[in-house]
């Protein structure tokens, strides 16, 4: 429930890149992580081959619009060095409209301190 609330809360403060698309709400999301082969190697709440979604929205999430292309660039780039080792290998099926649409869905389920 915490994560579907972060996500409304998310969609009443969306960045101007998102204001012309249709956010995702948590189980589109998370079906569109399924339909572009993302949960091989990350889980929502924990690491995997790759880092869970909420550590990813807990340390980006307070980056603003930066934060958006950031993670957009690394889901169809790829990258390597940011959480150890193990690079993540560039998603080039995920168009560009989707990978802005997962980027905003991840920075969702940033966790507030109570």
């Amino acid at each position: 429930m915490r994560l579907k609330t972060s996500l409304c809360v998310l969609a009443l403060c969306a960045s101007p890149l998102v204001a012309s698309q249709e956010l995702l709400n948590f189980d589109e999301g998370n079906q569109l992580m399924r339909e572009r082969m993302c949960l091989g190697c990350h889980q929502i709440d924990k690491k995997r081959v790759g880092p869970a979604w909420i550590d990813v929205a807990n340390r980006y999430g307070a980056d603003g619009d930066i934060a958006i292309p950031m993670l957009m660039e690394s889901i169809r780039k790829g990258g390597r060095g940011k959480w150890g080792a193990v690079p993540m290998p560039a998603q080039p099926q995920v168009s560009a409209q989707e990978a802005q649409a997962l980027a905003v869905w991840i920075l969702g389920l940033q966790q507030k301190p109570e």
